[in-house]
């Protein structure tokens, strides 16, 4: 095994301060995933600009595209843990492989599951409530998506492997490159200029795609360039190894589950809140995009402290991996109490942004407003899953997954609309009670420390 030296020291983050070491992981993180939300509302700001049918096509879509993209988690939790375990054991060859492992088993998995949404994408558009012009601009949204799905799962490798490596920073300016990029592209490929002609939505799914291709290609730049702490060769010191990448799919298929049955629990939602028509959806999906915005950010800092738990946890030190974990749990919930307080006194503006209709402003701003209130929950919920993940213990958090959406989430909204004939408020309530009891759940097991000590 390679000796402490061949760590490089400015990689390391098993000693020190705890905060420091957290903040060091997490802002970069924070800020590339704060910044590809960004994106994300302002895509949705332009597309908003095509009508609200046009809205309402991208927010069907993402319904399901969140199921067929869950494959993406199958590998990306077990490389994650992997990477970031070898890495603080300082086995360098090992995490080399691992990474290029990684890469492989994504490129694979989403040409199964590009090929295989495609070939489902126009019933399952119609088992979602989508219909006549709806269903047409969410068809050609989906199909340019699902054609360049490879490009997305093969980036979030490369986020996964850099701050495995103790390398964020190097993760973030690859996120912003990408989103610069696509904020670039977006208004162009949208509307058209010049010799360039306006797709409609047709054009922000092609940018995204670019912009994600052209992100994966840099990080294999700065990986094979040896700009990083562990250098890709065509010919590693260690051999790609099967049984490294099926223990990869077992360890990451629980997070996968977890994907998978939140997005199947949000496409059957989905009919239910299109049963109030097409200016509901789009305010959901405009509230979706809005909240987004601090989710990602908290989720930035959970895959910055996933990789930290798992190169503490390889380093031997369990305490101070616990010490991350209650520290970061209490920084995730901080920021998005936060930004619940904002959201609310902020609401109607906000909704304006999106809207120029009283009725769609009223209506975005109670969504607003009480969707909002669900974050504080959510903010503790992903730094505990992610630092489980980190170590490897992914299981647990896959049962609260299922239990928050299939024995909380779903029966509620089914009461409440198909029962109790209450209007869309109820579903929005719904979400709020479902992610205050997961949380609170996960929580109890949580501090039982037990995921600590999960063999990787």
């Amino acid at each position: 095994m390679p000796t402490p030296a061949s760590v490089d020291t400015r990689y390391d983050f098993t000693s020190g301060s705890v905060i420091k070491s957290i903040l060091r992981m997490g802002i970069p993180s924070m800020v590339g995933f704060g910044a590809m939300n960004i994106y994300d509302v302002v895509d949705m700001f332009w597309v908003s600009r095509l009508g609200a049918e046009s809205v309402a096509a991208v927010t069907l879509f993402f319904t399901f595209y969140w199921v067929i993209s869950s494959a993406n988690m199958i590998a990306g939790a077990g490389s994650l843990a992997m990477i970031s375990r070898r890495y603080g054991e300082q086995d360098i060859p090992t995490t080399e492989a691992t990474i290029k492992e990684a890469i492989l088993l994504k490129l694979a998995l989403a040409l199964v599951c590009g090929a295989l949404g495609l070939a489902f994408l126009r019933p399952v558009l119609r088992l979602l409530g989508a219909h006549d012009a709806v269903a047409s601009l969410a068809h050609s949204y989906g199909t340019i998506q699902l054609l360049g799905l490879g490009t997305y799962f093969a980036s979030w490798t490369i986020f996964t492997a850099l701050r495995g490596v103790g390398a964020p920073r190097k993760a973030m300016l690859l996120m912003l490159s990408g989103v610069v990029l696509n904020l670039a592209l977006d208004p162009l490929l949208i509307f058209g200029w010049g010799f360039v002609p306006g797709l409609g939505v047709s054009g922000a799914a092609l940018a995204s795609v670019i912009s994600f291709a052209a992100t994966f290609a840099a990080g294999l730049v700065i990986f094979y360039g040896g700009f990083t702490s562990v250098r890709l060769r065509l010919r590693g010191r260690a051999a790609l190894s099967w049984a490294r990448m099926l223990k990869m799919m077992r360890i990451g298929f629980p997070s996968g589950i977890s994907s998978l049955s939140f997005s199947l629990s949000r496409a059957v939602i989905m009919p239910m809140i299109a049963a109030f028509g097409s200016g509901v959806v789009a305010t959901y999906g405009m509230t979706n995009r809005v909240t987004a915005l601090g989710i990602m950010m908290v989720v930035g800092i959970g895959l910055g402290v996933s990789a930290l738990t798992g190169q503490n946890l390889g380093a031997g030190k369990p305490e101070r991996a616990w010490s991350v974990a209650v520290t970061s749990t209490k920084l995730g919930g901080g920021i998005l109490a936060v930004l619940t307080v904002a959201t609310i006194l902020a609401a109607r503006p906000i909704a304006g942004l999106f809207f120029d209709t009283p009725e769609l402003i009223d209506l975005g701003a109670t969504t607003l407003r009480v969707l909002s209130l669900s974050l504080p929950a959510i903010g503790i919920f992903i730094p505990m899953e992610n630092c489980c993940a980190g170590a490897g213990q992914t299981r647990v958090p896959m049962i609260f997954s299922i239990v928050h959406a299939w024995a909380l989430q779903v029966p509620l909204i089914v009461v409440c609309t198909s029962v109790l004939h209450w209007s869309e408020a109820s579903v929005w309530w719904s979400f709020v009670v479902a992610e205050t009891i997961a949380a609170l759940l996960f929580l109890i097991y949580f501090r039982r420390r037990t995921w600590l000590s999960t063999r990787v």
